[in-house]
């Protein structure tokens, strides 16, 4: 069930739903392509109501996450079926197919069978099928969920310059925060029915609203501190220079900290003292775990390696330091920012 969700998107941008499985992704798309009517609300394109307009008669297409793709019908007849239901003349059904699988790189598979498709290639039938149509807005039900990690990565490059290339407004579903990141204009993170953030990817990653958000975009070092006044925070009985301010002296707070943000440093140089307690090798870098004095777990992403059970020194820039309130709006987030000039307004 969504919870007074409420937002306004501009034509010709990528845009995504991010968030957990049941958190209302799916369900905002089905009404938006006419499959769900809301309970209540409006639903507007163009500025023109569409609550009540059938599915068939909006200007909208959707990519379904199993392709939906007609087998018995080779790839020339699933991409022209729309364009044969309009009743189009042959030779602009052709141009239109044509045109449409130049876009998706398939010139040359018209005859073939979907069923001798891989599943990249089924994806870009798909969406072959539903661009034909040049609809206003595409819809896009994690596509690209079944595909194996390398073919994902080259569909997001592809969907991406795709989009750019159309100028067709793109909402796209994902669980899957580095395809957000990767793929997205706007990002739209979802939970439990509500939006609880929206902002470019870097405003996502970089100054996350709160422990939901940050925990789910990336991994984050989450530690409860104290805002003794602008500028300056505490945690550990430790306190430290940052560039947060608006919040009140003394205030509770948690603070956040990229892992990627935190420097291997001498115990002399660094600013936390910590011991290490597991080291693992991911390729482009050494991911640590290590504890402070007061218990706290600290993850580092690192080029460097260090040694499991000595003490290392943690070094990181005020900059590194993100604060969070409890309970903070997005809206009140957004003032308190743009009031101490660390971001500009992000007004649609």
């Amino acid at each position: 069930m969504l919870k007074g969700v409420s937002f306004e998107i501009e034509r010709g941008k990528f845009y995504t739903l991010l968030g957990p499985s049941g958190c209302g992704k799916t369900t905002i798309l089905r009404l938006i392509a006419g499959f769900a009517e809301p309970t209540e609300g409006s639903i507007y394109l163009n500025g023109k109501m569409i609550n009540h307009i059938p599915a068939n008669e909006r200007q909208v297409n959707t990519v379904f996450q199993d392709y939906a793709l007609f087998p018995h019908l080779n790839v020339f007849e699933n991409v022209a079926f729309g364009l044969r239901i309009k009743k189009l003349k042959k030779d602009v059904i052709t141009q239109k197919v044509q045109e449409a699988l130049r876009f998706v790189n398939l010139v040359g598979y018209e005859q073939r069978a979907i069923n001798e498709m891989s599943g990249g290639q089924r994806q870009r039938v798909a969406i072959a099928r539903a661009i034909v149509n040049e609809p206003q807005v595409l819809l896009l039900d994690e596509p690209l969920s079944a595909l194996d990690l390398k073919l994902r990565t080259e569909m997001q490059y592809i969907l991406r310059e795709m989009q750019q290339r159309l100028g067709i407004t793109f909402i796209f579903v994902t669980h899957d925060q580095e395809e957000a990141l990767a793929m997205s204009d706007w990002i739209f993170v979802m939970n439990k029915g509500k939006i609880e953030q929206s902002g470019t990817p870097n405003d996502i990653y970089d100054e996350p609203i709160n422990r939901f958000v940050a925990d789910f975009i990336g991994e984050s070092n989450i530690v409860p501190g104290v805002m003794i006044e602008d500028y300056l925070v505490e945690w550990g009985g430790h306190r430290f220079e940052c560039v947060d301010a608006g919040l009140k002296p003394n205030e509770s707070v948690e603070i956040v900290i990229r892992p990627e943000d935190l420097e291997i440093a001498t115990l002399e140089q660094g600013k936390l003292k910590v011991r290490v307690d597991s080291q693992l090798f991911r390729g482009v870098h050494y991911e640590i775990s290590c504890y402070d004095e007061s218990g706290h777990e600290w993850l580092v992403h690192s080029t460097r390696k260090a040694e499991v059970g000595s003490e290392i020194g943690l070094y990181f820039d005020p900059e590194a330091i993100h604060v969070m309130r409890f309970g903070e709006t997005e809206e009140e987030f957004d003032r308190r920012l743009e009031a101490y000039g660390e971001v500009e307004s992000h007004e649609q």
